[in-house]
């Protein structure tokens, strides 16, 4: 019976690592996993020649050295309209602090509704970066507010400086319906910015996703695994209206404790549309090295009026997504790991009802908590608590039940086929 458990855990999103009791394999450190039914798009020289991005659908494109590439929006007039663009350059290029990709929404006249970068930063690790544009509608605007055709420019933030290959993308397009009736229209003045002590008791071991699709599910909880320099593990955390997310990861000391990689270790926080909220690293010398996101405020709907990015980041309830990168430079003086990284997630605040959207969401149920994620997140009251691990032996005895009986209907099947010949 324990050998039938643990194939089937074996088989859950994140379960090989745990299963084997490994941490990270030998190699080198792990690409990114796109999602695996992203359809492929070209983007276009000109706005003319732009073809659709569908709202719910994730994308796949190629973005060259130079130019701008053009992707087309048709929007209504009562949606806000999201898109996030992660760039994933090659292991092997040389990039610059200031390299990095820029993401802005127009509308058919070439007004501007957004303009955002995302660059590699001080440790210039080639990594997954990713910069979102949005189409917001508000009563006091003159710009970008009425239904029609709009395009999403993505380019390059240094070209001069940057590596001659394509770089892969990852698009998705979301749309976010208007409240039923008109809440506060000013983003709160004041939260409990207090840092609580962290998240104490032994780790547990979780290996992390190689991409926003396949982010391993957590919550609130101690988590550990390993990381190789280049890597960038990926974490989803379901969030609810008034919960506030406070993180911080933990690298091991190496035992070759002379050298220095700035900016070694990131640690950030995306929003449901994958939009970053806030980042934070720090260089490493091979001893033990912490960082931690800042304190933010709780999730509410009436962030978006923050003129703070951090808090307007924090609009909506739904999955986000903690990222950790090491970066390659670490390699040179530290060796190529894996490296003990222990992540300690808290959520605070109190869960509180949403703004009452007056329609769907796209894709649907993008922002809110699903009942699947409540009960299937560790440390979140699923799995880890008692009723999570109640839910898991039941998914995991349903699931050899069912194996069980394929294997039985397969044997007979044979048996009946071999005395029929």
């Amino acid at each position: 019976m324990l050998g039938a458990v643990l194939v089937t855990t074996a088989a859950l999103p994140g379960a090989t690592a745990l299963a084997a009791g490994a941490v990270g394999s030998a190699g080198a450190a792990a690409g990114y996993d796109f999602a695996d039914d992203a359809v492929r798009v070209t983007g276009a020289g000109a706005t003319a020649d732009a073809e659709p991005l569908e709202a719910g659908t994730t994308h796949r494109s190629t973005l060259p050295r130079n130019g701008v590439l053009y992707y087309r929006l048709d929007l209504d007039d009562a949606s806000d309209a999201y898109v996030s663009v992660t760039a994933v350059p090659g292991a092997d290029g040389e990039v610059t602090a200031v390299d990095g990709i820029r993401v802005s929404v127009q509308d058919a006249d070439g007004g501007s509704c957004s303009v955002q970068s995302a660059t590699f930063g001080a440790a210039r690790s080639p990594r997954p970066v990713t910069a979102w544009g949005t189409r917001e509608i508000d009563p006091g605007a003159n710009r970008c507010q009425d239904p029609g055709t709009y395009y999403v420019g993505v380019e390059r933030t240094r070209p001069q400086d940057s590596p001659p290959d394509d770089w892969d993308l990852e698009i998705t397009a979301a749309a976010e319906p208007r409240p039923r009736q008109g809440g506060a229209t000013r983003a709160p003045e004041s939260w409990d910015s207090a840092s609580p002590e962290p998240l104490a008791g032994e780790p547990e071991r979780r290996a992390g996703g190689n991409g926003f699709a396949h982010a391993t599910l957590v919550g609130q909880g101690v988590w550990r695994d390993g990381i190789r320099p280049g890597e960038t593990l990926y974490y989803k955390v379901p969030v609810d209206w008034g919960r506030q997310v406070y993180a911080t990861a933990e690298l091991a000391g190496s035992a070759d404790a002379s050298g220095y990689a700035a900016g070694a270790l990131r640690l950030a926080l995306h929003n449901p549309v994958r939009g970053e909220v806030d980042d934070a690293a720090k260089g490493y010398t091979g001893r033990r090295t912490t960082v931690g996101l800042a304190p933010l405020p709780p999730v509410a709907y009436p962030n978006r009026y923050a003129t703070a990015g951090q808090v307007g980041a924090l609009r909506f309830a739904g999955d986000y997504y903690v990222v950790v990168h090491l970066a390659a430079q670490v390699a040179d003086d530290f060796g190529q790991g894996p490296f003990a990284l222990t992540l300690r997630l808290r959520l605070g605040g109190t869960a509180a009802a949403g703004p009452g959207y007056a329609g769907e969401s796209r894709p649907k149920g993008l922002f809110e908590v699903s009942a699947q994620d409540r009960v299937a997140a560790p440390g979140s009251g699923g799995a880890g608590s008692a009723g999570g691990d109640l839910a898991m032996k039941a998914v995991a005895v349903g699931g050899i039940g069912t194996g069980s009986l394929l294997l039985l209907g397969l044997a007979v099947w044979t048996v009946t086929a071999r005395r029929r010949a």
